[in-house]
């Protein structure tokens, strides 16, 4: 056998590697949209007058809404928090 025979007989031998498998990917979770935020969420129209949703701080004055957390009201411009009363 010549070099040339030895050669093709080599290629035609099957080179298979064994890749591992990569694990698949579970799908990407869906993004939860966030709520708009503004002023028209601090206030409701009723008769032709604009009524506050939220109470004002009682150390700040008008003009600073407290933020609602379920089971209390806090300020974030002085820190005051008032508790709801508890729901027998």
């Amino acid at each position: 056998m010549s070099k040339k025979e030895v050669e093709e007989t080599s290629e035609e031998a099957p080179k298979e590697e064994a890749k591992p498998e990569k694990p698949e990917k579970a799908p990407k979770p869906e993004k939860k949209k966030k709520k708009e935020k503004g002023v028209f969420s601090l206030y409701k129209m009723e008769n032709d007058k604009a009524v506050r949703l939220r109470p004002t701080c009682e150390r700040c004055g008008p003009g600073y809404f407290m933020a609602d957390h379920g089971n209390r009201y806090t300020c974030g411009h002085c820190g005051f928090t008032r508790y709801k009363p508890a729901e027998k």
